[in-house]
């Protein structure tokens, strides 16, 4: 991974104290650039952004699931209780259990959940690991399908070889390399480009391709944004803020975004950093929403809250880390 160029700068107390670089590629409607940081055509693994993409493949394995257990298939969820409802329906709607799940055990990021589960006398577990509700959709798209559920992590698993199909074509990059990614189901890779190409059909999807498998998706992650993160999550606040977005943050500093228009953003921190990517997306997401008609105040002013990332000395804040997307001045206090 090259360093691309500055995305955001972390300020603390008018100086600025770091600065985080990356690849970046924001398309308006037409899916021309609008804005471009860095290479957005360098290969990258795209983690669980990719989800979407990936839920997109079961609808076509014939997988049938109602919005709650589709819109859990796209998230890395916090592992609520209200979460690990749904991953035991969608299991038990195709005859299985948490027994066949074969994802990473690990505890719920919801710290809440957590201690909890910990309290209940439970240990680390599939279940409540943040990838459970994609790998309980992958399980149920093999028994609709016929496939060995077994073998379903498998990268030469029909299942995976009809995922790698749909997600070249919705990116329209082929995909170079296969990983293991950290919940053991294949990973694909791609790029910014491609994941930005992706977003925006899918978020355009309900007015452009109505009916569809993408329209699906889109309309699943719209209406249960508390199911693709979970509480205190920054892309369930994103997709509560701006209505019909398609939203979907990965490990190692990777987020993408799709709105209805088709317009979208896509990018990768180069350091692999959480930190300064929700700022990042507030600004593409604004630097979007302004351009054309005008965009609804509260609406405006919901990302930009969404978005504000502040940098704490004392426990107070005494600075922020800002997006520099509008050049090298950008973000800088004075």
């Amino acid at each position: 991974m090259t360093p691309g160029g500055p995305l955001a700068r972390v300020v603390r107390s008018g100086l600025v104290e770091s600065v985080h670089t990356g690849h970046l590629l924001v398309v308006g409607p037409d899916g021309a650039p609008v804005r471009t940081v860095g290479d957005p055509d360098e290969v990258t693994w795209p983690r669980s952004s990719l989800k979407p993409l990936q839920a997109v493949a079961l609808l076509r394995a014939g997988l049938d699931l109602d919005p709650e257990g589709l819109a859990l298939a796209c998230s890395s969820h916090s592992g609520t209780p209200a979460h690990l409802a749904v991953v035991r329906r969608v299991l038990a709607g195709a005859g299985l259990s948490e027994q066949d799940l074969q994802n990473t055990p690990d505890l719920p990021l919801d710290p809440a959940s957590a201690d909890a589960w910990r309290t209940a006398g439970h240990g680390l577990a599939a279940i409540t690991q943040n990838c459970s509700g994609k790998h309980a959709a992958m399980l149920a798209a093999c028994r609709v399908a016929g496939w060995d559920p077994a073998t379903y992590r498998a990268a030469d698993h029909p299942l995976q070889v009809l995922v790698r199909q749909v997600v070249a074509e919705l990116t329209g990059v082929a995909v170079e390399r296969v990983g293991v990614d950290g919940c053991g189901a294949p990973l694909l890779s791609t790029t910014v480009r491609g994941l930005a190409r992706a977003f925006g059909r899918i978020a355009a999807a309900p007015v452009a391709e109505p009916g569809t498998d993408l329209a699906r998706v889109a309309t699943a992650m719209g209406a249960r944004p508390d199911l693709v993160g979970g509480p205190g999550r920054d892309v369930t606040a994103f997709l509560v803020a701006v209505s019909g977005l398609v939203a979907k943050d990965g490990a190692e500093g990777v987020y993408a975004a799709g709105l209805p228009d088709g317009s979208a953003v896509a990018f990768k921190v180069a350091d692999g950093g959480g930190r300064p990517r929700a700022a990042i997306l507030a600004a593409a997401l604004e630097l979007l929403l302004t351009a054309g008609a005008a965009a609804a105040p509260d609406v405006l002013a919901a990302v930009r809250a969404v978005g504000r990332t502040p940098v704490l000395g004392h426990g107070e804040p005494v600075g922020e880390v800002v997006a520099v997307l509008d050049g090298p001045s950008a973000g800088v206090v004075a």
